[in-house]
């Protein structure tokens, strides 16, 4: 995730939680429920990008792994011959 990506979603949250706050010591509740709304996007996108960031380091392992046996088997002299 970029760090622009992460401040904004941050930011986004820490704005929710003022509405929220602002909203509840003023009794209004359509302030407060758009405060949770937006503390809320904004945790559930950085928590989606959290998870796209370790599915991508998986795979990059996974092919890490897979180029490093396919060299080890061109040494070994074990790739077939065509």
């Amino acid at each position: 995730m970029s760090t622009f990506d992460k401040v904004k979603q941050q930011a986004q949250q820490l704005a929710g939680k003022a509405k929220e706050a602002t909203g509840r010591m003023t009794g209004n509740q359509r302030v407060e429920n758009a405060g949770k709304r937006d503390r809320l996007e904004g945790e559930a996108k950085e928590r989606g990008q959290d998870l796209k960031d370790r599915a991508e380091g998986t795979v990059q392992e996974a092919r890490d792994k897979l180029r490093g046996q396919r060299g080890d088997d061109d040494q070994r002299g074990d790739r077939k011959q065509e």
